[in-house]
């Protein structure tokens, strides 16, 4: 054999930079299952099933075409080797393990693979094949629109990243939403449009996302992980996520149609017992690399462009894509190994239990959870202003959090994971990622939502029996930061507001909070079992 192609599990497009040059009468290609990457963090079943169908989907389409595939599948209790001609068992524990095995195997001469996009995993892959003497071919990712170089030349010199010029620089190197080189409607940003609550008649009636059922390959898979994950948390009796390409075509098609018009003004509003709303779900597929992050921004920006959505709201989804998710993959490779490590809020406390079960008479928590638990899902402002922001005020530790984060949402990678959680949710990157920490009262929640409506909690209060914890943590939150937060020219209305406050409220409130976090608390979580 002359290469051996290996394609990880959110390396899945069919135009690949790994398959250029490929010939079936001489290379191979090797995928492999291994149930360490559901271990180590505790990976909802979601999140896992959704992986490993999009994968085996993956497999047939290749083999469709005559391509030879080395594929290691995961049953009940180990592994088997599906090669060419031949089963073969498997006893790999890790992908490293697995190499070793199919290289035994097939015997390459060469190791050819896109570039990882997770840390770990590139250097794992680079010492596994230093340690075997096969010399390893990375090829850059073309998936995404900003690459490694283009992104520390925007770094180089600056003393602070921000995604908003980086967002301008990719609108023009790209021309979206571009008119005579000055941005479509005279300005970059229409976000101080997008954040309408639907008041107390709730949600307009919207049309659901479309829903695939499990096909006999996705059923195959719902069986064995609920055998061989069964601790693990999250539901699959509703799982009906798009894994092929065809299948993730049609859900953006069907997000366009249907809810793309009405997405700006009501993409931060959030609602008891509905999940989806105006949301798009397509970042699972994008992460999974099954749809291209460019046809997604064609396919909006032509919506605006025919006249039948409107600016405002296309703009903010462009900006999600084209800015944050470049974003946010640039800040990974820029600042990693170290960035994972960081905790500049000095936050100590373990992340509370209830975020596995949902079990909380907190509402809007309760809700966000149980959902989250269910689906694998919650969209941007139920992850960073409710789950994300009762963790940072509450001090929860920011690993264990970015672990919770990466084990429950089936759009969870690494690269575009970690920095939205440990930087924008938890600020404890300091400020690299975002200019400020992202804290409210819950008055906010009770702003954007109906949650406050059926909790037994008070968002005016701070203190009390009737309470709202995020209200008590908020004020608390402050005092604690007071001094490094005065320095933040962002957050200087917030801290003047703690002028209102004398000492007896002060106490009272530091008072209430020690006995949230004394209630909430519980022994360290660890990633690899149930808390």
């Amino acid at each position: 054999m002359r290469n051996l192609i290996i394609i990880l599990g959110d390396q899945l497009n069919a135009d690949s930079a790994a398959l250029d040059d490929f010939d079936p009468h001489h290379d191979a290609i090797c995928m492999a299952e291994v149930a360490q990457e559901s271990l180590k963090v505790w990976s909802s079943k979601p999140r896992t099933t959704l992986f490993l169908s999009a994968m085996r989907h993956y497999r047939e389409a290749l083999k469709a075409r005559g391509w030879p595939v080395f594929y290691r599948e995961l049953s009940k209790t180990g592994g088997v080797w599906l090669c060419p001609d031949v089963a073969s068992a498997s006893s790999a524990e890790n992908f490293t393990a697995a190499l070793t095995e199919v290289t035994a195997l097939a015997k390459p001469a060469r190791w050819i693979m896109v570039e990882p996009g997770e840390w770990s995993v590139r250097h794992e892959i680079c010492d596994a094949a230093a340690a075997s003497g096969i010399p390893l071919e990375l090829r850059e990712d073309r998936h995404f629109l900003c690459s490694h170089a283009q992104f520390a030349a925007h770094a180089e010199g600056r003393k602070q990243l921000r995604m908003e010029f980086f967002y301008r620089e990719m609108r023009q190197r790209h021309a979206v939403l571009m008119e005579k080189g000055k941005p479509a409607g005279g300005t970059w940003n229409f976000d101080s449009e997008n954040r309408k609550s639907f008041g107390k008649g709730g949600p307009p009636l919207h049309m659901p996302p479309r829903r695939f059922n499990p096909d006999a390959i996705t059923q195959q898979v719902i069986l064995m992980v609920n055998e061989r994950f069964c601790d693990h948390p999250g539901d699959l009796k509703g799982f009906d996520w798009p894994v092929t390409a065809e299948e993730a075509e049609q859900a953006l098609a069907d997000f366009i149609k249907y809810r793309l018009n009405e997405f700006g003004d009501w993409q931060d509003a959030m609602w008891t017992n509905e999940p989806w709303l105006f949301h798009s779900r397509l970042s699972a597929a994008m992460n999974l690399k099954l749809l291209n992050p460019r046809q997604v921004i064609a396919s909006a920006e032509n919506e605006w462009k025919q006249g039948r959505a409107p600016l405002a709201g296309v703009e903010g989804f462009i900006r999600q894509i084209l800015g944050w998710r470049e974003y946010v993959r640039g800040i990974y490779w820029h600042q990693m190994p170290n960035y994972v490590e960081l905790n500049a809020l000095g936050a100590d406390q373990p992340l509370p239990p209830f975020y596995w079960s949902g079990e909380t008479d907190m509402e809007c928590l309760r809700d966000a959870l149980k959902q989250t638990l269910q689906f694998g899902y919650a969209h941007h402002i139920q992850r960073l202003m409710v789950t994300g922001l009762y963790a940072l005020m509450f001090g929860a530790r920011p690993r264990e959090v970015h672990q919770w984060y990466l084990a429950v949402y089936v759009d969870a990678v690494e690269w575009v994971e970690l920095p939205n959680t440990l930087g924008m949710s938890q600020h404890a990157d300091g400020g690299l990622m975002a200019s400020k920490p992202y804290i409210a009262t819950g008055k906010y929640i009770q702003r954007m939502s109906n949650y406050c409506s059926g909790c037994p909690y008070d968002p005016a209060e701070s203190t009390g029996p009737a309470a709202c914890p995020f209200t008590t943590l908020y004020w608390d939150f402050l005092l604690q930061h007071e001094p490094a937060m005065r320095m933040n020219q962002r957050m200087s209305m917030q801290v003047r507001n703690l002028t209102r406050l004398d000492e007896n409220k002060r106490a009272a409130i530091r008072a209430q909070a020690a006995q949230l976090r004394s209630q909430h608390a519980a022994a360290p979580s660890s990633s690899k079992q149930k808390p």
